[in-house]
């Protein structure tokens, strides 16, 4: 396929993107619309939607690149996932509809006080712009690559062009379009996973029946692993990871759990969280599924495999499975990428007015302005962590982001829990030097463990973080008076 019939595509499918936007935002363009939807989505719409802002092209690219170095064990994870969503829906949630939050960060300043608060929506910040400038470097580098290289086009071109993009679509009506945007990009994902899957499967030439058996008998289709403790792979590892994982990259992030709160009552929220938590497990399994198939391929064909397993999937999408292949590829990556890139920048533009530049104080007019000129400083910013994440990025991206936020979601995860399951009082002054200390602390024990047991910590990092911070926070606590005394106390 040429690079002029894939920007083709991009060009008709952000048309239709800004079409969608421009449907949907002509009535309403005032930060409650951008914020939180006129709190009017179906719920149904937004379940769709979240599927696809938490796939992106993140996992798109690197979830069946796995299968040849950890076989199907991402499946732990991926199970943990599905647990830590049900605690969502029963225990985060009904605090946020509770407190009828804009910023769920909100939540710690009633709880502990205004340095609490800042903290907690500064590691957000922090947390967020990172992963999505990553997830959205995935994308761009791969459209580099097929198109704008052979024209000579710098890569910070195509980048400033992909944010740009972004921008356009969802600068009117915030998220209010975006739950709508990101439900057409999900089913684009879906399909074009589906009907790569198919591609694959006629090029390996097996019936349903034969391939079920060869899946079934396949050397990388090990999903638990029990027997080697050491293994970043262990069950509990994975399965207890996914857990804290989607509580503090799901129920602590603002991103996601803006759409939920866009939901028209609580009920209709759960009911969006239980149906977005089920759907994942067989999506991600797909994914794996697709990875085997191209190891299968390429042993069959005598395929030589790249040194990253990032590359695996573009590499067969673009040389060795026809231009049906390539146009579906093209059609899921930029599906999966653009709805978590376009939430996130709704989200980071949401934290920062609400949280930072306290824009709910404000009459309307200014409210509106600082909104709209945060939104262009995010998009900026995405351009800045995307340059900086090429120059500097050496592993597997999806690795990546999770060790990234094993760091700066760990924090989160101990003020919430601190605040959720003990009634006392935190001196809320001290929670800041806690939340910076708690990580550094991490990344010592980390090089200890691994210079000394020649043991390196997994995603299991975000769980001691998050004890760290909520030990800090106790050690530093006083008998729990009342939330309303909180700030007094705090002084």
């Amino acid at each position: 396929m040429s690079g002029f019939s894939i920007l083709l595509i991009i060009v008709v499918y952000f048309s239709i993107l800004w079409l969608i936007s421009y449907i949907v935002g002509r009535k309403s363009t005032d930060n409650d619309a951008f914020f939180l939807g006129n709190k009017k989505s179906p719920w149904w719409v937004v379940a769709i939607g979240m599927v696809g802002s938490s796939i992106s092209g993140v996992s798109f690219v690197s979830v069946p690149g796995m299968v040849g170095k950890i076989d199907f064990s991402y499946m732990q994870t991926v199970f943990g996932f599905f647990f830590g969503y049900l605690i969502i829906a029963n225990v985060l949630l009904p605090l946020y509809y509770k407190m009828n939050l804009t910023s769920i960060y909100t939540y710690l300043e009633e709880r502990f006080g205004k340095y609490s608060y800042k903290t907690g929506a500064s590691f957000f910040l922090l947390s967020r712009t990172i992963g999505s400038g990553v997830r959205l470097y995935l994308v761009t580098l791969i459209l580099q690559h097929l198109i704008f290289d052979a024209w000579h086009i710098p890569f910070v071109v195509t980048a400033l062009a992909a944010v740009f993009l972004i921008w356009l679509y969802t600068h009117r009506s915030g998220i209010k379009t975006i739950v709508w945007t990101d439900t057409l990009q999900t089913l684009c994902l879906i399909s074009a996973l589906i009907l790569m899957v198919v591609q694959v499967s006629k090029k390996l030439d097996l019936n349903l029946g034969e391939f079920t058996s060869t899946m079934l008998n396949y050397s990388h289709s090990r999903i638990f692993v029990f027997d080697d403790w050491h293994s970043k792979q262990h069950f509990f590892k994975q399965f207890f990871s996914g857990i804290f994982i989607a509580i503090v990259m799901t129920g602590l992030d603002q991103d996601m759990m803006q759409k939920n709160l866009t939901c028209k009552n609580l009920r209709d929220a759960k009911k969006n969280m239980y149906w977005y938590g089920i759907a994942f497990v067989p999506l991600n399994l797909l994914f794996l599924t697709l990875g085997a198939m191209m190891l299968m391929l390429a042993a069959k064909s005598n395929i030589a495999l790249p040194a990253s397993t990032d590359d695996i999937l573009p590499m067969f999408a673009t040389q060795y499975l026809g231009p049906v292949v390539t146009f579906l590829f093209i059609i899921g990556i930029i599906a999966a990428t653009f709805a978590s890139s376009d939430s996130a920048l709704a989200s980071l533009t949401t934290s920062f007015s609400v949280d930072i530049l306290g824009v709910k104080h404000d009459e309307r007019k200014l409210a509106e302005r600082k909104r709209k000129l945060t939104h262009i400083g995010m998009s900026v910013l995405f351009v800045v962590i995307m340059l900086v994440f090429k120059a500097l990025n050496n592993k597997s991206i999806i690795d990546a982001i999770y060790t990234i936020a094993s760091y700066t979601y760990g924090p989160l995860l101990g003020m919430f829990a601190f605040g959720l399951f003990t009634k006392r009082q935190v001196k809320d002054k001290i929670v800041p030097l806690v939340a910076i200390i708690s990580p550094v602390l991490c990344f010592g024990l980390n090089l200890l463990s691994t210079n000394v047991f020649n043991y390196a910590l997994g995603y299991e990092l975000l769980m001691i973080n998050g004890f760290i911070t909520f030990i800090g926070m106790w050690i530093f606590s006083m008998k729990f008076i009342t939330i309303n005394n909180a700030n007094e106390v705090s002084k």
